[in-house]
């Protein structure tokens, strides 16, 4: 199919783009166009412009400042993914890229496309959740920060005005001898994930678990922190039963049926993957319970 008619823009720098988003009705941002443009073929969306973010170089900075990675909207997943600034202080967000759709689809996709986006299993809305990561987000009149918790607000939907763009993260790396782990279940490597599971883990000198971090993707309409889980978790050794029993918390959390799942095998799927996570993490170990 071929998309709707529309007006096509192309800013050269920020404020110029924020300008024509403030006075342009009914306007689409064009950051990979990996999912875009196949909902315009697919005539999901009827934008009547078009405003393309590709010739604005300070969308596309990835720097370390004041010990957080600070990450643009439009820098590519395949430069996270090769990045050694991402590899030595967000190391589970290179392990989770392997997993966003195909090396060309990460060859053109953005990390802010992907989370403003928000399909429910898209990987890097899971990690930013699991980061607590902080979106910065501009307009003509100004620019404001939140924390991702606030940001995502329901299924494919994020807390963006028309007049409103993503323009960059701020991520805080945990210590460098943190544990982590990310896994996913789809039914074919590059398929959007039936549930993925993701967690970070610090210990202190007597090994008990002083930080813990564990977020689950494919759930439910957006990620979701396992907050009881964590708590669980926090001040123990992290042992065999204990991650039985915060895996468990997963039945009880919100789920989503579709063609591919219903709400208890997706459920099933999210607590294994979580398990597996847990166990990799802590223990360097892997589960052996079936999906």
């Amino acid at each position: 199919m071929k998309p709707p008619p529309f007006d096509y823009l192309r800013p050269a720098s920020l404020d110029e783009a924020l300008a024509l988003l403030a006075t342009t009705e009914n306007a689409k941002l064009l950051a990979g166009g990996q999912s875009l443009m196949a909902m315009l073929n697919l005539r999901f969306v009827f934008p009547d412009t078009l405003i393309d973010l590709n010739r604005i170089p300070q969308l596309s900075e990835l720097l370390l400042i004041d010990g957080r990675v600070e990450i643009g909207a439009m820098v590519r997943q395949r430069l996270l993914e090769r990045s050694p600034l991402i590899a030595r202080h967000l190391p589970v967000m290179v392990e989770a890229l392997k997993y966003v759709g195909h090396r060309q689809t990460r060859n053109r996709g953005t990390i802010g496309g992907s989370i403003c986006h928000l399909d429910p299993s898209a990987e890097l809305p899971t990690i930013a959740l699991l980061y607590d990561a902080e979106v910065e987000i501009a307009s003509s009149s100004g620019r404001k920060r939140l924390p991702i918790r606030d940001f995502l607000a329901g299924y494919m939907s994020v807390k963006l005005a028309s007049d409103e763009m993503l323009t960059r993260l701020w991520i805080k790396p945990w210590a460098l001898d943190h544990s982590w782990a990310f896994l996913e279940h789809a039914r074919r490597r590059g398929d959007f994930a039936i549930a993925s599971a993701c967690c970070l883990v610090e210990r202190d000198n007597a090994a008990r678990i002083s930080r813990v971090a564990i977020a689950i993707g494919g759930l439910t309409d957006t990620p979701i922190r396992l907050d009881s889980a964590e708590a669980l978790l926090l001040g123990t050794d992290g042992g065999a039963d204990l991650i039985a029993r915060a895996s468990a918390l997963v039945k009880d959390m919100p789920a989503s049926a579709d063609i591919h799942a219903d709400v208890d095998y997706r459920r099933h799927v999210a607590s294994v993957l979580v398990t597996r996570a847990l166990l990799q993490a802590m223990h360097g170990a892997t589960s052996e319970a079936a999906i």
